[in-house]
């Protein structure tokens, strides 16, 4: 049931996915693009002349959630238009459309975006919700040959997708003598997307279709502002905000905040490696977790606010209860003065097997030079995805789609420097659902994941709204998985499920008013 709400006028939503993969934006020089002519911008980049690819557009059929669905799949570019109108950018994406369906322009549509900053849409678009899939094993490992699959938990069948890569990644790119720098910024980043999303909408009248919000990661930062400046600057209203793996957006946490919550991460890692203590161990993974999120909010922080005031009995009693729950020794808790980092956790936990595990899925062992140091040489989940996800994307494209272009496609771009200033996004979220009594928030967030750990999430939930108001529009979902919760084959079509209700959820029913009661 709606809550009831203060009268105003709503523009009927589409929905906007988006993800992100929180990794590093390595500099790409020499990547692809889908432009012709090399220039100098102001800074001294090169940047490929802006001249935008024809789109292609095939139509097909597959079996999502039970149903057979025609649908027609289209890639190319559309600008990236400024105030004098003029182009920009070209941004490329691919778009699928469900066919045969009646009133079309009434169903849900969403834009999936990657985050990084610097990542194109290829996570979200070949691991999780569109009708292909990448090939992988049953744990999201790697397996040759390299390529795709159709996607039998593919979402199309509820909403159509548009994946979109912004500037410099994918084939997306700035125009000549564009300086790159105003696309680089959680702001700039917004408020540019907003017109794009706008400009499509338009073009392929949309108008009428409920609209949400999706992003992984540092995508959760840029669809969290994108609700606001959507609703703001456009009038486009958005229905749900779905959030994978969520940054922080702005919610302030100190040094010792950040410390205590890691430890259920910790701990859950530990779980999966059989490096806790017998009696913990022999606990389903679920039933240990609450117990460490209670002692990590109500001791474990608490002590850590004392610093050296802390007694030096309790200071030992509270290392070895982290210890026991880090699946560590309590001198290494202690000599890290209770303050245990992630990056030295992640070296000393398979220490002794000379074995490091991974940052955005933990469940990855990767092999360092040498077992000693506090810092591991690599993340072993980055390297196997990269491994897969590259050959894949552009088979896909350039063969199947036929979107061949003769340059490469971005997985990761330059965006250095990114203009972190003004992230206030979980505000612009709150805001967003307190003027649109519509919209829902899903998140979701794996056990296994270090880089946005789901205890964390689980923080900004709260702290993003703390009078509690909102609380009953907002859900959360966990999964034994990690960053990417979706490349488990258990949790794929679970993940896809919880997507799939939240949409049909969140999507309004007809003639209900979007108003508050006095009595809310």
């Amino acid at each position: 049931m709606r809550c009831p709400q203060l009268c105003f006028n709503h523009v009927l939503p589409i929905a906007i996915l988006a993800i992100s993969t929180l990794c590093p934006s390595p500099d790409n020089g020499g990547l692809p693009s889908i432009f012709a002519a090399v220039t100098q911008d102001p800074q001294g980049a090169d940047h490929p002349q802006v001249v935008p690819a024809d789109p292609v557009t095939h139509r097909r059929t597959g079996l999502f959630n039970g149903k057979s669905i025609p649908y027609e799949v289209t890639a190319g570019t559309l600008p990236v238009v400024d105030e004098q109108g003029k182009t920009s950018a070209e941004l490329f994406y691919v778009y699928y459309r469900q066919l045969d369906i009646p009133e079309s322009e009434r169903r849900p549509l969403t834009f999936s975006f990657n985050g990084g900053p610097g990542s194109s849409s290829v996570w979200m678009h070949l691991g999780y919700t569109s009708p292909r899939k990448l090939k992988i094993d049953p744990e999201g490992f790697p397996i040759q040959p390299f390529g795709v699959v159709d996607n039998p938990d593919s979402i199309l069948d509820v909403t159509d997708l548009v994946y979109v890569d912004p500037v410099n990644t994918g084939f997306s790119r700035p125009a000549t003598g564009v300086d790159a720098a105003q696309f680089f910024g959680v702001q700039n980043d917004i408020t540019y997307l907003a017109a794009w999303i706008e400009r499509f909408v338009s073009i392929h009248g949309r108008w009428r279709s409920p609209l949400f919000l999706k992003g992984e990661s540092y995508g959760t930062t840029r669809v969290a502002g994108l609700s606001q400046r959507l609703q703001q600057a456009h009038r486009l209203f958005v229905d749900g905000v779905m959030l994978v793996s969520p940054t922080e957006m702005g919610v302030e946490r100190a040094d010792i905040v950040k410390t205590a919550l890691l430890l259920p991460h910790y701990t859950a890692t530990a779980w999966y490696h059989q490096q806790l203590v017998p009696e913990l161990q022999q606990q389903d993974l679920e039933q240990i977790l609450p117990e460490v999120e209670q002692f990590a909010l109500e001791q474990y922080l608490p002590a850590l606010a004392r610093g050296n005031s802390l007694p030096v009995e309790r200071q030992q009693a509270i290392a070895s209860a982290v210890a026991r729950f880090a699946g560590v020794t309590p001198t290494f808790v202690q000599n890290h003065n209770l303050m245990v980092p992630i990056s030295a956790w992640r070296k000393e936990l398979l220490r002794e097997q000379r074995l490091t595990v991974g940052r955005l899925d933990a469940r990855y062992r990767g092999i360092d030079r040498d077992a000693a140091g506090s810092v591991y040489d690599y993340d072993p989940a980055m390297s196997a995805w990269n491994q897969a996800f590259t050959p894949a994307i552009n088979h896909y494209l350039r063969e199947e789609l036929q979107f061949n272009p003769s340059i490469p496609y971005n997985i990761f771009g330059s965006v250095s420097p990114w203009d972190r200033s003004g992230d206030r996004t979980a505000e612009s979220l709150r805001r967003s659902m307190a003027e649109n009594p519509w919209l829902k928030v899903l998140v979701q967030s794996g056990y296994y994941d270090g880089g946005t750990d789901y205890f964390s999430a689980k923080y900004t939930l709260w702290n993003m709204d703390r009078s509690g108001q909102l609380a009953d529009r907002m859900f959360f979902k966990a999964y034994r998985s990690g960053h990417m919760m979706y490349l488990r084959a258990e949790d794929m079509p679970t993940s896809n499920q919880h997507l799939r209700e939240f949409i049909l959820d969140a999507i309004p029913t007809e003639n209900d008013p979007a108003r508050y009661s006095l009595n809310q």
